[in-house]
C-alpha cells in the first residue's frame, strides 16, 4: 500500500500515540530489512511494543496514515513474511510473557514474543510440552510459529502448530478485538459475521481443494471454517502470515512429555530410496520419521571433525525414526525396508544426529560445491506415499537446470526442504530462480502437493499459488482476507495480491567487494560480499547455546538486541555491500553494531553457515583506519607484544607505574575503561627461565611462546615444559622472538600481522618438515595457526573444529621463499628473524614482497609450509605410551576459551581430562574480557554481562574447592577480577599432579 509519509513522520506519530520504543536509525532499519528469507525490504520504522495497548495504537497509527503494519517474532522466516515496507513490530524484546499454565486442561497462555524452548522449559515442570517444534526452537516465537503454522520434526506424533491452538486474542485490519476459538458463533461479531458469509458461498471449492493432506500449508486454511468442522477461526487464522491480524496471546494446548523416545536410524542407497520407505514406517505410529542425506553428513565432517557425526548404518540417505519409548523398534526394522540399520538409545548420541537435522537449512546452505546456496523453494510437500516419486523428478528437474541442492525434511509428513545454488549474484541468475521456480511449482501441484508445507508462502511462493489453486480458490482467499483486513494494511503482497517472487531479493542487489581486501576469503571467491552473504539469518545466533557448550553470540545474550546479534551486524554489512542505505566501510552505523562484538570467533563454528564476525570485523577495522590515524587504543593494546617487549626490560619500573597516580590518566589517555586493573608484568619471562633450563633427552617437540605466557604468566610455559619432558619430549624454543600477530588481527592491522605471520612461518616450517610437533599454550595464538593465518596469508581457512591433519599444509602467500634449512637444529643465523614489535622496517623478512594490500591478489602464488599448530591436549592425546597423571577426586570447572572451542574444538582436552579420572563441567559462553575487548572504555558493563551468562554462575555454583580451569589468558585475568579465583592452566594442573 503506497504511502507518502515519511519515517520521521510515522516516527513522530506512534510515539505521540504512547510506543515508547520507536527506531527510525538506518541502522536499525538495515538490521530489520530482511528475515531467514531472500527477500530485502527495508521498513520505514521498527517499534518494539510492551504491552497489548502499544500494539492497537500502532496499528491505529498505520491505518490512518496509510502505512503497512508487519509483526515479527524471532525473523526466522523463510519465505519473506516478517519483512515489510512500513512499520515492523519486534514482539520478541518485551512481549514474552507465559502467562500461566493450566495442568489439568494442558494449556498454556503466552505472549507472541515467547521463545518456544522458554515454554517447553516451564510446561516440563509439569510433565508436559508444546507439541511442534521446529528447527528454529531454541529461539523461534509461538507467534511466529502460529503466523506460519510451523510444524518440525515431531508434528507427525503431535500435530502442526494449528492442531495445538485453543483461543487466540488478535487485533484485525480494521483494530477490532477478537478472542478467536473453535465453535464462536459469527453473532458475536460483525468481522465473524461476514467470515461466515464469505465461507458460505465458497463451500464447495474449500470442502474440495483445501484441507486433502497433513502439510498443505499454501494459501489459507479455510477448511477450519466448514461448519462441519465447527467454525474453528483460531485454527483458520494459524498460517494466514500476519494478513488477517495482528496476535496478541494466544492459548495454547500442551501434551504429555514422550518417556524415553527410542531412536531408530535407517540406511538406504539414496534419499528417494528412503522416502520410499516411509509408508511401511508411518504404520507404526512414530513420533518423528526425518529424512537425512550424506551430502550433508558429509558437510558436518569437513566444517566439525569425524567426531560429530555418530556411526551411521551404511547407505547414503537415512530416515531418523523416533518412536515412544514403550515401542518395540523390530516392527519398524521389519518393515522399513532398510539396507542396514542402528538403534541409538544414549540421549547424548542422539542429540547429536538431531542437531545435523536441525542445522540442516545452513548447512545445505554450504554444501554444494562450495558455493553458497539459497532459499527459495524451501518446505514443498506432498502426500508421503508419492514422496519417493516426487524426489526423483525433483532432482531430474534440478539436473535438468544445471543445479544443485540438498534434500533433507519431515519425510514422515512429505515435507521436503532444500536449497539450491541458484546463481543469483551472476547476470541471468534471477530469470534462472524464476523459471525453476514456476517449473517446481508445478511439479508439486501435479503430484497433488503444497508447495509450502510448514513456512507459509510469502514472498516466495505467493504468486505460484495460481498454479495450485483454481480461480475459485484464490477468490476465497481474497475475500476472507478483505473480511479481515479491507485495506491491505496488515503484510501486504503476502498471498493475496502478491508481490513478483523476483522482487525485492538481497543477494542480487549487492555489489562484489574484492580489491584491497585484508584477509584472502578464499571460501568465498574472494569476495567480502559473498562472505557477509553466508548469512542467511536463520538466527541461531539469537539462541542461548551455553547450556550445550556453545559462544555465540555472547554480546546478544547480554543485551538481547538484533544489533548485537551475528545476524544484526551481518544484515548490516550486506546493506554496506547494497551500498544504497549503508555506504562504505567508515559508514557509522557498521561500526555501531561492531561495536559490541568481542570477536570471540564463536560463530566461525556455531553459527550453521559459518559467518566468522571476528574476520569481518578485523577487515572493517583495516579499511576503516588504513593509512589514517587510529584510536590509541589501537596502538596500545593492539601493540601489546611491543609493548611487553620493552616492559621485560624493567618489569618492576613498568608495574610500578601500572599501580601509580599516571595509572589513571594513562588508561583515559589509551581508551582503557577505569576499572580494569591491568595485570602485572612478570619479574622473570619464560623465555629467561627457560635459557637456563637444561635440555632434557626425548623426542625434540617446538613450543610456541606466545606474548602472555612469556611476559605475564611464564608459570604456565614452565609447567608445560615438565609436562612435555615427563611425556618424552625435549623442548626447543624458536630462538627468536615470534608473534603471530593476534592483538594486531583484533585491531584490524592486518598489513602488521600479514608480516608478523610470516616471519613465524618461515621459522616453525622447517620444524614441522622435519616431524616435529608444535604445540602451543595460548588457545588464541594456537587458533590464528588453524584459522586466521590461512586467511591472511591468502590459502583460504581450515574448516571449523578441525582435527589435527598432516603437519603442514602448502599454501600460496605472499611470503618470500627464503633459504631455510630444514631440521629443528638449524641455526638460527640462517633463520629468517621475527620479532614481536611489528614495527615497519623492524626484522622484516627477507624477501617478503610486497606491502600494498592492493597488489595482494597478484603475488599469492608461492607455495610456503603453513605448519598445523596443536594444543598441549592435542599433543599428549596422540602420544603413543604416555599417561596422564591421576587426577581423581578433581572436580573441575572449566572454561573452554572461544577460539579453542571455535577452531580447534574442546574434545581433546574433555578426553584427556576423563582419561585422568577427573570430573569436569565444562561451561558454555565466552568469559566476556576476550582480549582488548573488556579493557576498553564504553564495554566493561557488557564485558560483566557477558561473564554472568554461563561463566560466573558455574563458578559460584561449584563452590571454593573446585580447580577452575582456564587456558585462555583473556579467561584467567577475567576470573582474577570479577570472582576473584585464580584460573589455572591445565599445564599447571597436569604438572601439580607429577609424580
Amino acid at each position: 500500500m503506497p504511502t507518502s509519509a515519511r519515517p520521521e513522520q510515522i516516527a513522530a506519530a506512534l510515539r505521540r500515540a504512547g510506543l515508547a520504543e520507536v527506531d527510525v536509525s538506518t541502522r536499525r532499519r538495515a538490521e530489520y530489512s530482511s528475515d531467514a528469507s531472500l527477500y530485502r525490504v527495508v521498513p520505514s520504522v521498527v517499534a518494539f511494543p510492551r504491552a497489548a495497548e502499544e500494539v492497537a495504537a500502532a496499528l491505529e497509527v498505520c491505518r490512518s496514515l496509510g502505512v503497512p503494519l508487519t509483526a515479527r517474532g524471532a525473523g526466522t522466516s523463510i519465505a519473506g513474511n516478517a519483512v515489510g515496507a512500513g512499520v515492523v513490530l519486534d514482539f520478541s524484546r518485551h512481549l514474552r510473557r507465559i502467562r500461566g499454565i493450566d495442568p489439568a486442561a494442558r494449556t498454556a497462555e503466552v505472549e507472541p514474543g515467547v521463545v518456544l524452548d522458554e515454554l517447553q522449559r516451564a510446561a516440563a515442570g509439569h510433565g508436559l510440552r508444546f507439541g511442534p517444534d521446529p528447527s528454529t526452537h531454541n529461539r523461534c516465537t509461538i507467534g511466529g510459529m502460529i503466523g506460519n503454522n510451523a510444524c518440525g520434526s515431531r508434528a507427525l506424533g503431535f500435530g502442526r502448530t494449528s492442531d495445538n491452538v485453543a483461543a487466540l486474542e488478535v487485533l484485525t485490519g480494521t483494530g477490532e478485538h477478537l478472542v478467536l476459538r473453535r465453535g464462536a458463533g459469527p453473532g458475536s461479531s460483525a468481522t465473524l459475521a461476514a467470515l461466515e458469509k464469505a465461507v458460505g458461498a465458497h463451500l464447495a471449492v474449500i470442502r474440495t481443494e483445501l484441507g486433502r493432506f497433513g502439510r498443505q500449508i499454501s494459501g489459507y486454511s479455510l477448511e477450519h471454517l466448514l461448519p462441519e468442522r465447527g467454525f474453528d477461526t483460531a485454527r483458520a487464522f494459524v498460517g494466514s502470515e500476519g494478513t488477517w491480524g495482528v496476535l496478541l496471546s494466544a492459548t495454547v494446548e500442551l501434551v504429555p512429555v514422550p518417556d524415553r523416545p527410542v531412536l531408530v536410524v535407517l540406511g538406504y542407497p539414496d534419499m528417494a530410496d528412503a522416502a520410499d520407505a516411509v509408508t511401511g514406517v508411518l504404520p507404526h505410529r512414530p513420533i518423528a520419521a526425518e529424512g537425512l542425506d550424506a551430502r550433508i553428513v558429509d558437510v558436518v565432517r569437513r566444517l566439525r571433525g569425524e567426531a560429530a557425526v555418530p556411526q551411521l548404518p551404511s547407505g547414503g540417505g537415512w530416515l531418523l525414526v523416533e518412536l515412544p519409548g514403550e515401542s518395540d523398534p523390530a516392527g519398524v526394522i521389519r518393515d522399513a525396508g532398510a539396507l542396514d540399520h542402528r538403534v541409538v538409545t544414549d540421549p547424548a548420541e542422539a542429540a547429536m544426529l538431531w542437531r545435523i537435522r536441525e542445522d540442516g537449512a545452513g548447512l545445505a546452505a554450504r554444501s554444494v560445491g562450495g558455493h553458497m546456496s539459497h532459499a527459495g523453494w524451501e518446505d514443498a510437500a506432498v502426500p508421503p506415499e508419492r514422496l519417493g516419486a516426487y524426489l526423483r523428478d525433483f532432482e531430474a528437474l534440478l539436473a535438468e537446470r544445471g543445479l544443485s541442492g540438498v534434500p533433507y525434511g519431515h519425510f514422515g509428513d512429505g515435507c521436503v526442504h532444500v536449497r539450491i545454488d541458484f546463481p543469483l549474484h551472476r547476470p541471468g541468475g534471477v530469470k534462472v530462480f524464476r523459471d525453476f521456480l514456476t517449473d517446481a511449482a508445478r511439479l508439486v501441484a501435479s503430484y497433488g502437493g503444497s508447495m509450502s508445507g510448514e513456512h507459509g508462502d510469502g514472498r516466495a511462493r505467493s504468486e505460484l499459488l495460481p498454479l495450485m489453486y483454481s480461480p475459485a480458490a484464490l477468490r476465497a482467499f481474497e475475500e476472507v482476507k478483505g473480511v479481515f483486513d479491507p485495506d491491505d494494511v496488515l503484510n501486504p503482497g503476502v498471498v493475496v495480491r502478491p508481490r513478483p517472487l523476483d522482487a525485492d531479493l538481497r543477494v542480487p542487489a549487492a555489489v562484489p567487494l574484492r580489491r584491497g581486501l585484508g584477509f584472502a576469503y578464499d571460501d568465498d571467491g574472494g569476495d567480502f560480499t559473498n562472505a557477509v552473504h553466508r548469512c542467511t539469518g536463520v538466527g541461531k545466533c539469537r539462541a542461548d547455546l551455553t547450556g550445550s557448550g556453545g559462544v555465540m553470540c555472547p554480546s546478544y545474550l547480554a543485551t538481547r538486541d538484533e544489533k548485537d546479534s551475528t545476524r544484526g551486524r551481518a544484515r548490516v554489512l550486506q546493506e554496506m555491500a547494497n551500498g544504497s542505505l549503508v555506504r562504505g566501510w567508515r559508514a557509522p552505523e557498521v561500526h555501531q553494531v561492531l561495536e559490541l562484538c568481542l570477536a570471540c570467533k564463536g560463530c566461525a563454528s556455531d553459527c550453521p553457515t559459518g559467518v566468522d564476525m571476528a574476520t569481518y570485523k578485523a577487515e572493517v577495522l583495516y579499511q576503516s583506519y588504513r593509512r589514517r590515524p587510529r584510536p590509541l587504543s589501537h596502538y596500545v593494546l593492539g601493540g601489546l607484544p611491543r609493548l611487553a617487549r620493552m616492559a621485560s626490560l624493567a618489569p618492576g619500573l613498568a608495574n610500578r607505574l601500572l599501580g601509580s597516580p599516571l595509572a589513571g590518566p594513562g588508561k583515559r589517555l589509551a581508551g582503557v575503561d577505569a576499572r580494569r586493573d591491568l595485570p602485572s608484568f612478570a619479574p622473570r619471562t619464560f623465555r629467561s627461565w627457560f635459557r637456563r633450563h637444561p635440555v632434557a633427552p626425548g623426542d625434540p617437540v617446538l613450543l610456541w611462546v606466545d606474548t602472555f605466557t612469556d611476559h605475564f604468566t611464564p608459570q604456565v610455559g614452565i609447567a608445560a615444559v615438565r609436562v612435555l619432558e615427563d611425556a618424552g619430549f625435549s623442548v626447543r624454543i624458536p630462538d627468536k622472538r615470534l608473534c603471530c600477530g593476534l592483538t594486531y588481527i583484533s585491531t584490524g592491522r592486518l598489513d602488521t600481522a600479514r608480516r608478523l605471520l610470516r616471519r613465524a612461518v618461515d621459522v616453525l616450517a622447517p620444524h614441522a618438515e622435519a616431524g616435529v610437533p608444535i604445540v602451543g599454550l595460548e588457545p588464541s595464538c594456537v587458533a590464528v595457526f588453524r584459522s586466521d593465518a590461512r586467511d591472511l596469508l591468502g590459502g583460504g581457512r581450515a574448516p571449523a573444529r578441525q582435527t589435527p591433519p598432516e603437519p603442514l599444509r602448502r599454501l600460496p602467500s605472499t611470503a618470500g621463499s627464503a633459504s631455510v634449512p630444514a631440521g629443528p637444529d638449524a641455526p638460527e643465523s640462517s633463520r629468517v628473524p621475527g620479532d614481536s614489535s611489528g614495527a615497519p622496517g623492524q626484522g622484516a623478512s627477507t624477501g617478503s614482497g610486497p606491502k600494498d594490500p592492493r597488489s595482494v591478489g597478484a603475488v599469492r602464488r608461492s607455495p610456503v609450509a603453513v605448519p598445523h599448530v596443536l594444543t598441549l591436549a592435542e599433543l599428549l592425546m596422540e602420544r603413543e605410551g604416555w599417561e596422564p597423571p591421576s587426577l581423581e577426586g578433581v572436580r573441575a570447572v572449566a572454561q573452554p576459551h572461544c577460539h579453542h572451542h571455535a577452531v580447534m574444538g574442546w574434545d581433546a582436552d574433555r578426553a584427556l581430562l576423563e582419561r585422568a579420572g577427573a570430573a569436569v563441567e565444562a561451561v558454555g559462553g565466552c568469559c566476556g574480557l576476550a582480549g582488548n575487548f573488556g579493557v576498553e572504555r564504553g564495554h566493561y558493563e557488557v564485558s560483566v554481562a557477558v561473564a554472568e551468562t554461563a561463566l560466573l554462575p558455574a563458578v559460584r555454583r561449584a563452590g571454593e574447592e573446585a580447580v577452575v580451569l582456564a587456558d585462555g589468558f583473556s579467561c584467567r585475568t577475567q576470573l582474577a577480577a570479577l570472582a576473584d579465583r585464580r584460573g589455572v592452566h591445565l599445564a599447571e594442573l597436569l604438572a601439580s599432579r607429577r609424580s
